[in-house]
């Protein structure tokens, strides 16, 4: 009985995912800054969803043009609904698919639940079948693991990432004080400022800002910028004045993510909260 009750569950489940693809949620309103496309949608839930169903078309038409595809995902709260929702879309070949993260803390315990790729594992690296995930490793030594990392992610074209902006405006671990749109690194340590640190405490993964590590690795903005295609999701109204500036301030490391706009194919999910506009 309890298999019948979660195999029905799971069809369920499946046919309420392939008309989401088919139905997919309107957005409330949808505009364009510079290059940038902005979907607003009602509420966090909508706007996750039709993130996944549009992540999960990309990956679906690129992997009936090549034989595989490679792509980067952020570690933050900000994503938890886009990622539930991608993992249960039906018929994508995630056994084609190689997956990176961004961005990952030093001097923090390999086992800790903050650890970026501990979260990734538990949201979507050990829930789909890929071809590869390459995890950034700064132990024993980060320095060593920057060069390796940044020749792996070079080994071809990256086809995707899937993003966020703090609050402080930055992209991957990119903070105002150390973000450069020419860096001529594609992978580098940071020191992480005060804002990014305290963002890390009010997404309740550190108890604390003392217990937030002070550096991170982080791929560096050029290298983001240089995929195929972003979807950048970003709820919550602590982002409202993120994308305030990413949307309708100027081009400038003051806000890195306003770089987003000058993407030729970058798409900014955002809902009520999240909206300055709304």
């Amino acid at each position: 009985m309890a298999l019948r009750k979660r195999t029905s569950r799971a069809c369920r489940l499946e046919i309420a995912l392939s008309l989401a693809a088919v139905f997919r949620a309107a957005p409330k309103t949808s505009q364009t800054f510079d290059r940038l496309s902005v979907e607003s949608f009602a509420n966090r839930a909508e706007m996750g969803a039709a993130a996944a169903v549009d992540i999960a078309a990309a990956l679906k038409d690129r992997l009936a043009k090549q034989a595989g595809v490679r792509m980067v995902f952020a570690a933050a709260p900000s994503q938890a609904d886009m990622l539930a929702a991608l993992c249960e879309i039906p018929d994508i070949e995630w056994g084609r698919v190689t997956a990176f993260h961004m961005d990952e803390y030093i001097g923090l315990d390999p086992a800790s639940s903050a650890r970026f790729a501990n979260w990734l594992d538990a949201h979507v690296f050990g829930r789909l079948p890929f071809a590869a995930v390459y995890r950034i490793t700064p132990e024993p030594d980060a320095e060593v693991e920057v060069r390796d990392y940044a020749e792996r992610l070079n080994e071809a074209p990256i086809d995707f990432v899937c993003l966020g902006i703090g609050v402080n405006g930055h992209i991957a671990f990119n903070d105002p004080p150390v973000a450069d749109f020419n860096d001529p690194l594609d992978v580098k340590i940071v020191e992480l400022d005060d804002i990014c640190r305290q963002q890390q405490v009010d997404d309740d993964c550190f108890p604390d800002i003392a217990s937030v590590p002070h550096h991170a690795i982080t791929l560096t903005v050029p290298r983001l910028m240089r995929a195929d295609r972003l979807f950048c999701i970003v709820p919550g109204a602590i982002k409202r004045d993120a994308v305030q500036k990413t949307l309708h301030g100027p081009l400038t490391t003051e806000c890195p993510a306003s770089i987003l706009r000058s993407h030729p194919a970058c798409t900014l999910y955002i809902e009520k909260e999240s909206d300055p506009d709304a």
